[in-house]
């Protein structure tokens, strides 16, 4: 299998950028923000090796088909993407303590 080229879009760089801002500005820490780059850097590449290895959860949660969600090891971010014929396109970088509502992040499925 070739790996396919990943694609952010404008609001998924922003996104990283705005959390890089975050670390370095609001943490005062340069190595949470080297250390969060490197963290995108690897997700990047494993979607592009394994675009299917995503979650498709939140594909049912918002109704968008095709749309597949990667959890950083290291920070609390998940990268929402869709793999495309030729690309992975990654739609957005977000935190999940901070940017997914709480509604989509419980399972009340789940029993205790």
């Amino acid at each position: 299998m070739t790996a396919k080229p990943v694609i952010p879009t404008r609001l998924a760089r922003q996104d990283v950028e705005d959390e890089v801002t975050h670390y370095v500005v609001d943490e005062g820490s340069e190595q949470a923000a080297l250390g969060f780059i490197t963290e995108i850097e690897k997700a990047y590449e494993r979607l592009s090796k394994r675009p299917n290895i995503g979650s498709p959860r939140y594909a049912y949660e918002l109704d968008i088909l095709g749309l597949r969600s990667w959890r950083l090891d290291r920070y609390p971010h998940l990268i929402f993407y869709i793999e495309r014929e030729a690309h992975v396109e990654v739609w957005r970088v977000l935190n999940g303590k901070r940017d997914i509502p709480t509604w989509l992040e419980s399972n009340d499925d789940e029993t205790p």
